[in-house]
């Protein structure tokens, strides 16, 4: 018996929910009808040649609609000022050793911003954020959550490579932090989500341990902001994805909030 083709968002999706210990999942009408789990339900799978349709918090479509053009052509502008800005900034020593700065890259009215540490050595080769396996990761949470990657924006918190992917040092975070702020506020997000420690303890001014952390809203520049793992963390301790789903779920219901 053949089985029915699944629409790749789903395949991805499902592949996700696998990895963080859903292996059996099941379907109810009202589940399918509206494309999300009730409370309290396991995330459903379609029953044999249906489809889920995307129940995205909104689309890219609807969020630039939202957006007055002159506003958000005055955005993008100025985005891509700062942009050119850092590619030739020299505050810090990172500047020395990198092929290309990684500024941000995603939808200039994102609801949602993934704000990480730091480039690693094929973001710098790319000059991209999040493009090696941690960022084939974050791709599938952000399907996971029902969106796509091109409907969010993702940054760092430093623009350049550290070398030998050490953690960014405090003055070479600060010599950043005024591009990252105003990402921040140029984007306008809804939710941000601090990936990982370096991220969180920068955004929030501390420097709690992850555990401490991670679950639990903050407000970074007014704007609700939840702290989970980094991708790299789940890559090397596939325990922390379980976790992390839990902390994306809150997201996705914070942004379904309206």
């Amino acid at each position: 018996m053949n089985r029915p083709e699944l629409d790749p968002a789903l395949r991805d999706l499902l592949g996700y929910l696998a990895d963080v210990g859903y292996g059996e999942l099941y379907a109810t009408a009202s589940a399918v009808d509206s494309g999300a789990p009730a409370a309290g339900e396991r995330p459903a799978a379609p029953t044999a040649g249906s489809s889920v349709p995307p129940s995205n918090p909104a689309s890219a479509v609807e969020r630039v609609a939202r957006v007055a053009p002159a506003d958000l052509a005055a955005r993008v502008a100025e985005l891509a000022e700062i942009e050119q800005r850092v590619s030739v900034c020299t505050r810090c020593r990172l500047s020395e050793g990198r092929t290309r700065t990684v500024f941000g890259a995603g939808n200039p009215a994102a609801e949602l911003m993934f704000i990480g540490e730091g480039p690693g050595a094929e973001e710098d080769k790319q000059g991209l954020p999040f493009v090696g396996r941690a960022g084939e990761l974050l791709t599938r949470i952000v399907q996971a959550i029902e969106m796509r990657r091109e409907e969010v924006y993702i940054a760092n918190v430093v623009k350049c490579r550290p070398p030998g992917n050490r953690d960014p040092q405090g003055d070479e975070v600060i010599a950043c932090r005024g591009y990252l702020e105003r990402q921040i506020e140029l984007i306008q997000p809804r939710v941000i989500v601090a990936l990982g420690r370096i991220a969180a303890q920068t955004l929030l001014g501390n420097e709690d341990p992850i555990g401490r952390m991670r679950g639990r809203w903050f407000k970074v520049l007014g704007v609700p902001t939840m702290v989970t793992y980094h991708p790299a963390a789940l890559l090397r301790n596939p325990a922390l994805k379980r976790p992390t789903w839990e902390d994306m779920q809150q997201v996705r219901d914070r942004l379904r909030e309206g």
